[in-house]
């Protein structure tokens, strides 16, 4: 039974791939209009390719160096091993295909939607919701496969050849090559998710501050020297960047699982390692029903709710999924387990699951309150502008802060119940439930640049008003569908980064996280500040490279006569390179924070003050990611909202109007919250949590060691006693 099941998760893994390949296949063949769409298009997928292949040539040599240091701690300790360099690298590569998967497609997919959209809206959902698909299939496939490859080959050889126990330092091994993959993962997607949130609001807010502000022109006119290059960001920051961050999240998040699952001792049929393996299988079984989900999501004419069918779809494989779970885990697991003295049943962990389901609908359900057009967060907004950009910006900030209200709670109600059914192994499998529908998930949300894509192609193009309306439609609603998914990913990273953080404490060998210590509260001061200083750096580094943008921009106007008139093609290579300078440049530092820190901490302060900083991280983090992903979403839509028109004050409003124009400011000023600094943050926090994760058998300070370390070895730990006043405290 045991090697049945270990063999059928990569087999779901196989089989999600080639159900993307058949759907990416049917994109393809799809009609791509008129010439000029196609070299619209191709000028697109040009400056994508070009971007992510800089950007892997830089990363490459981030990995080897990564690898390289890996490996030599990997001979440190007993409980390591040098072959964690070689599972980094496999998840550096692994996380970078997922994205190239998903930008292929979706450079693909934007003409053939709009092509579609010149039939009907209908035609054009299935268009872009099925390169969407292709996008979701990818990373979860490639999650599974790879995470269960590694673990098959690695339990062979540390655990089975050896004769060694499941709960012993082989399998000990075995888990840290499995971080080392989660760690290349997380890595790669941190540096191209900001690389790529850089690059796209660079370019969009150049775009629009100098094209509809100043100039008077429409989003994505062709007269726009920064317009390619806008729609050049969607794909290497929206597709590509979001890809490699889901892919990492999905890893750490079964690793979490898995991590805590190897200390729970049990009597099964699968050789004790039931615990381990339900993950993995939760991870494997939710592709097959995000697959059934999929032909749920579709409409019947142009009057459709698209919102309405991309729901059905969501919470379709939520519910099958959630139900599919309690007949696994009653299978899989004995009635009772028992994790560092926390008795709970299998009963418990099936309620776990059913947890976190539900507080990922509620999070989704919540951000899309706050996020959508026609709510009354993104219409208070609508209305403040009507004096002004000044009070836009302030009704956005309100919103965004208020929106940290409901799903903080939530999921505060989430964490306690998850912990009370199945004690911390509930936390981290709650969000193993929560993300095992990834693949639906990110279909949703990937499908949203496509149709953004496709309303620059209408738009460039000079295709009828019809076409644009119905890109549109597919476009607002993909805003929303953007901010839900961004909401549903803080979600799940912080219920992964409470497990990590739990299994991490176990690694480094101590029992608890005194904040009463004068050392880790500083610790804990210094870890919720990081978010602040992170996203300061993202937002910063987008407004240095949207300067360059407007001045470029600016001068093109003035400097190439008959653009105006489209006599003159814009010079829109020189705005491309403006993005993918900038964003290469500026990806490092905020990168080089997220993995620099934890170890210079670790091993100056030791263990107890690193988990002070990894909890500071994570609740900042989590509420930053919050507050301005909801914030950036709900300015965007408000300036959506007056492409259809909206009433203030008694009077209809549209596009062009001076209300229009401040909620234009406003959304440039959410552009980096939204799409760059905003949804880094559930990969800062995850990644510090595995550099933790890894360095803890090092700062461990119970381990052997197999050569000198007198100068890594962190201050002796003090046994606590009664008395307390031999320890320095507050």
């Amino acid at each position: 039974m045991e090697s049945t099941i270990l063999y059928l998760i990569p087999a779901l893994g196989i089989f999600g791939l080639v159900v993307m390949a058949v759907q990416s296949a049917w994109v393809s063949k799809q009609a791509t209009g008129d010439e000029n769409m196609v070299e619209l298009a191709t000028y697109i997928a040009n400056g994508a390719m070009a971007f992510l292949k800089a950007e892997w040539i830089i990363l490459a040599y981030f990995a080897i160096v990564a690898a390289f240091l890996l490996g030599w701690s990997g001979t440190l300790v007993e409980t390591s091993s040098p072959v964690i360099a070689l599972s980094f690298l496999i998840g550096a590569v692994f996380s970078a295909s997922a994205g190239y998967f998903g930008m292929n497609i979706a450079t693909k997919a934007n003409v053939r939607t709009t092509q579609a959209a010149r039939t009907s809206l209908k035609d054009a959902l299935k268009v872009a919701f099925t390169g969407g698909t292709v996008m979701g299939l990818g990373v979860a496939s490639l999650a599974v496969l790879g995470l269960s490859t590694l673990f098959i080959i690695f339990y062979r050889i540390y655990v089975v050849n050896t004769g060694s126990s499941v709960n012993g330092v082989a399998m000990e091994k075995a888990i840290e090559v499995l971080a080392g993959f989660s760690l290349g993962a997380e890595s790669i997607a941190l540096f191209a998710r900001v690389g790529g949130g850089i690059y796209t609001k660079a370019a969009d807010v150049g775009a629009d501050l100098v094209g509809k502000v100043e100039a008077g022109i429409p989003e994505d006119d062709v007269r726009n020297p920064a317009t390619i290059a806008d729609n050049v960001g969607d794909n290497v920051g929206d597709v590509a960047g979001m890809g490699a961050d889901l892919f990492g999240s999905y890893v750490a998040t079964i690793l979490a699982t898995m991590v805590l699952g190897r200390e729970i001792v049990v009597s099964d049929q699968f050789g004790g390692l039931s615990p381990m393996l339900l993950p993995m299988v939760i991870a494997g079984l939710g592709i097959i029903f995000s697959i059934i989900s999929f032909s749920l999501v579709r409409i019947s004419d142009d009057k459709g709710n698209v919102q309405k069918a991309l729901n059905l779809g969501n919470y379709t494989s939520i519910i099958i999924t959630t139900i599919a779970c309690y007949f696994i885990v009653m299978w899989m697991l004995p009635e009772n387990m028992t994790l560092r003295g926390y008795n709970f049943t299998n009963t418990g962990v099936f309620l776990a699951i059913l947890v976190g389901s539900i507080v990922g609908a509620l999070m989704s359900i919540v951000t899309e309150f706050y996020t959508a057009m026609g709510k009354r967060p993104v219409n208070s907004i609508v209305q403040q502008s009507d004096t002004g950009a000044a009070t836009n910006i302030i009704g956005g900030l309100s919103v965004g802060m208020e929106s940290t209200l409901v799903p903080t709670l939530i999921l505060a109600a989430g964490i306690y119940l998850s912990y009370y059914f199945a004690g911390l192994y509930g936390v981290a499998i709650a969000a193993a439930g929560m993300m095992a529908t990834t693949a639906m998930q990110l279909a949703i949300d990937a499908f949203g640049p496509i149709a953004d894509n496709a309303g620059g192609i209408a738009e460039m193009s000079r295709l009828p008003k019809e076409v644009r309306e119905r890109t549109d439609i597919l476009d607002a609603v993909g805003n929303t569908t953007a901010a839900t998914g961004k909401g549903f990913a803080i979600a799940s990273a912080a219920l992964t980064a409470l497990a990590l953080f739990a299994a991490y404490v176990g690694l480094a060998g101590i029992n608890s996280i005194d904040i009463y210590k004068a050392d880790v509260l500083a610790g804990l001061f210094v870890g919720g500040m990081i978010p602040f200083i992170f996203s300061s750096l993202c937002i910063a580094a987008v407004g240095r490279a949207a300067m360059a943008m407007v001045k470029e921009v600016r001068r093109q106007f003035k400097e190439i006569p008959g653009i105006m008139e489209y006599k003159a093609r814009p010079e829109y290579e020189k705005c491309v390179a403006i993005s993918t300078k900038a964003s290469l440049r500026e990806m490092m530092l905020p990168g080089a924070i997220a993995l620099v820190t934890p170890v210079v901490v670790g091993f100056t302060f030791g263990p107890e003050v690193l988990g002070g900083l990894l909890a500071g991280v994570t609740v900042s983090g989590v509420l930053m990611g919050m507050f301005q992903n909801n914030a950036g979403g709900a300015w965007d839509n408000a300036k959506k909202s007056f492409e259809a028109g909206v009433m203030i004050n008694g009077v209809m409003q549209y596009k062009g109007s001076e209300a229009h124009k401040a909620s234009v400011t406003g959304d440039t000023v959410g552009d980096p919250f939204k799409d760059t600094s905003g949804p880094s943050m559930n990969i800062l926090i995850k990644l510090m949590s595995i550099v933790a994760l890894i360095i803890a058998p090092h700062i461990n300070v119970n381990v052997n060691r197999t050569v000198p370390h007198a100068e890594i070895t962190p201050k002796v730990k003090v046994e606590r006693t009664v008395e307390v006043h031999t320890e320095k405290r507050l």
